[in-house]
């Protein structure tokens, strides 16, 4: 059994286009949460910065996520978004405790 991928990726939309990023984000729930592999796909929000998101996710493996990231929705979401995201970090992350 491969180990678990935990994965926190930050997304900044320019503030002009939080909504449409959000919108964006909201649609990715449910279709990612039936993909393969998928434990964990949870948005979150910042309270002071509203435009700023955050995803916690958990995978079954690098594959399934890496698949999940090459799949339909999700570069529907890119090029949706490729003019609103201002910033864009992804950390691929292990849980060591």
């Amino acid at each position: 059994m491969s180990t678990p991928l935990i994965i926190v990726a930050r997304i900044q939309a320019n503030k002009e286009h939080e909504d449409l990023v959000k919108s964006q984000l909201l649609q990715l729930i449910d279709i990612t949460r039936n993909q393969e592999g998928c434990v964990q796909y949870d948005l979150h929000q910042d309270n002071n910065k509203p435009e700023i998101f955050v995803f916690y996710e958990i995978w079954e493996s690098r594959e399934l996520w890496q698949a999940h990231m090459d799949s339909p929705p999700l570069q529907k979401f890119m090029a949706a978004t490729q003019e609103a995201v201002a910033d864009f970090v992804l950390h691929e992350m292990t849980r060591i405790a």
